[in-house]
């Protein structure tokens, strides 16, 4: 049974379900900040793990993360446990996001979906540029957003913008983040919480218009 934790106004227009990354739960800080952020902006804001992330509370074994095509299906499952009312985007952190954008163009196809959120996309593994994992987000007809980080190792501004991606996908840079969107103190100008609010006000914005 899909374990969620939610945020946000339960009659919310639209409701975000995100997946964890491949290291941290769903209630790590990073995502537990950018969820209350956006729950902050109106939305509902749904997190779960998957079944080996879930394995590492009651067990002192730390199961690695499968290949993550792997972990589609259960990606889909928490999609129908969570039986959302209206417009649905899904999404994730990292390798979260990784899955639902595998999953993303059958659903919203099949009008399941309204978009796709990403926050810091693992568009290669750290060190090793030539890795891309891109591929389908050349033909992505899906509305995406990725939140990303100038100086996330797993995709830098300068090596970002260099990719062929498709036009449906929008990218919000955040000056001086990290993979998990923070800045460094006294660098940009910019502090966490001034990347959160504007997360959350981009989001809503987006989510508003692709939701109609």
């Amino acid at each position: 049974m899909t374990t969620f934790l939610t945020d946000g106004p339960e009659q919310a227009n639209v409701t975000i379900l995100l997946a964890h990354g491949a290291g941290a739960p769903m209630d790590s800080a990073a995502m537990t900040a950018s969820a209350q952020a956006m729950a902050g902006a109106g939305l509902r804001v749904a997190r779960f793990e998957f079944e080996y992330m879930a394995s590492r509370r009651v067990s002192s074994a730390r199961k690695p993360p499968p290949r993550a095509e792997t972990l589609k299906p259960e990606y889909l499952a928490a999609i129908d446990a969570l039986g959302a009312k209206g417009p649905l985007i899904i999404g994730g952190k990292s390798m979260g996001g990784r899955i639902a954008s595998m999953i993303a163009d059958d659903l919203h196809q099949a009008g399941r979906i309204a978009g796709l959120l990403c926050l810091g996309y693992p568009f290669h593994p750290i060190g090793k540029p030539d890795q891309l994992r891109t591929a389908h987000l050349e033909v992505m007809k899906t509305p995406a957003l990725i939140a990303q980080g100038t100086r996330d190792l797993f995709g830098t501004r300068e090596e970002v913008c260099g990719y062929r991606l498709s036009k449906a996908i929008e990218i919000l840079w955040l000056e001086d983040g990290d993979h998990d969107l923070k800045p460094r103190k006294g660098v940009s100008g910019f502090s966490a919480a001034d990347h959160l609010k504007t997360l959350a006000d981009r989001v809503a914005a987006w989510a508003e218009r692709i939701t109609g």
